[in-house]
């Protein structure tokens, strides 16, 4: 997949009509989905384009999508883009080069229409942006191998960091879809229990509240039970890309987590960016990833390149900043464990994957402090305090705080492949103390 661009849709010398598009995250050769609402509006599907949403419930009803076979005229009136990725990769491909062609300089379809513009596009700041997905199922992952070995001697010092299985496997457990929330969604500090001195735990609000920077893929169309997907399949059943901030509350998981993993430290909150960025969008950025020793199993095993030279970045404000600190950069292409085998692995046992479910990565870290996705990395455990801009020291988040993820492949000169912005503020613990 890496090498020539996939479609005429990611060529970088595309140009658009539609006014913004010629800088920020949001040019033609992107074109994400996602589900907005306007006042009194019933929320409907969207594309991002420059400053501007194409509003594709409406460029439906005029007609627009008329020549795209299999695409029903009312599927994207719905709160949620589901039913249109269920239709499949065709259908994504046919609208996605539509619309394309649509918004290009040298097509005049939509500008020789009076009035037709002013229907079909909304501008974003007029626009609220809304969970793009309704998420069926999560499963989060462990698949960075540097992350997992920091995190590995912060809770399990003097042993191996590394649990026997990581090297042979994706490891992952099933997060909660219902605590999934758009970026903008305050996140209130969770309660748990938390293990004290004296030898008896304290249910209190967490002391540890920390982020984690992940990127998930959602499905598209899926497999039945007592199938899998094969990695050579797994360009048919990804629609596209999301930036994922797996909140954790370090004190819960550290009491909790033995032996069956996560529970009450992760279930509480996981935000995901309003935008998904379709995976022909990412397809000229895929390289070759880290060498994986000891060979995987053939189940495992790859005839393309799934790592992705995607940019990210981590900001960390407090209530008194006017722009939050960036207190981690690093790239999705470092990671050990790609797309294709953690969706090949999730299946393997015929588990079902469906329309809308998210695979998230697991916290993302490359090899140096200033490359690790989660406080409880960059702090080590919250022994050494991160400094902030205004004075202040951060072990873990706290209340008023905000955390904002970017995202974003390429660049000058050529186009840049954004995934916006994913931002949280922490509200304080609430009613559950």
């Amino acid at each position: 997949m890496s090498g020539a661009p996939a479609d005429a849709t990611v060529d970088p010398e595309l140009r658009s009509w539609v006014p913004g598009t010629g800088a920020g995250d949001f040019p033609i050769q992107n074109l994400p989905y996602g589900v907005f609402q306007q006042r009194e509006r019933t929320p409907r599907a969207g594309i991002a384009i420059g400053d501007h949403i194409v509003d594709l419930a409406e460029a439906a009803q005029s007609r627009l999508f008329d020549d795209v076979p299999g695409l029903p005229p009312d599927v994207f009136n719905a709160p949620a883009l589901n039913g249109f990725m269920a239709l499949g990769r065709d259908v994504w491909s046919a609208l996605r080069r539509r619309v394309s062609r649509l918004l290009s300089e040298s097509d005049r379809t939509i500008r020789d229409q009076p009035g037709l513009a002013e229907r079909v596009l909304v501008g974003r700041s007029e626009a609220m942006l809304l969970l793009p997905v309704a998420v069926g199922d999560f499963v989060d992952f462990y698949s960075s191998l540097e992350h997992a070995l920091n995190m590995g001697r912060v809770f399990r010092p003097g042993s191996d960091p590394l649990p026997p299985a990581w090297r042979h496997l994706p490891i992952g457990y099933h997060g909660r879809a219902g605590s999934i929330v758009v970026g903008g969604t305050p996140i209130t500090r969770p309660h748990g229990q938390l293990e004290r001195a004296s030898g008896r735990p304290e249910w209190a609000a967490t002391e540890k509240l920390d982020f984690e920077l992940e990127v998930g893929f959602i499905t598209g169309t899926g497999n039945r039970k007592g199938t899998r997907i094969r990695t050579t399949e797994t360009g048919e059943h990804i629609f596209g890309l999301v930036l994922v901030n797996d909140w954790s509350a370090r004190d819960i998981q550290a009491f909790e987590y033995v032996p069956l993993g996560p529970f009450l430290g992760k279930s509480f909150a996981t935000s995901i960016s309003p935008w998904i960025v379709p995976l022909d969008a990412v397809k000229p950025f895929m390289t070759t990833g880290p060498e994986q020793t000891p060979p995987v199993p053939d189940y495992l095993r790859t005839t393309e390149d799934w790592a992705i030279d995607i940019d990210l970045e981590v900001g960390l404000g407090a209530d008194d900043m006017v722009a939050p600190d960036v207190v981690c950069r690093t790239n999705f292409r470092n990671l050990y464990w790609n797309l294709a085998q953690q969706l090949a692995h999730a299946t393997s046992n015929g588990a079902p994957a469906r329309p809308g479910d998210l695979f998230a990565s697991g916290t993302i870290s490359g090899s140096d402090p200033g490359s690790y996705g989660s406080l409880a990395e960059l702090t080590e455990g919250g022994a050494k305090p991160l400094r902030l801009s205004n004075g202040t020291d951060r072990t873990f988040v706290e209340d008023g705080d905000t955390v904002s993820m970017r995202a974003a492949c390429g660049g000058p000169p050529g186009p840049v492949i954004g995934f916006g912005t994913l931002e949280n503020r922490i509200e304080p613990a609430g009613g559950l103390g």
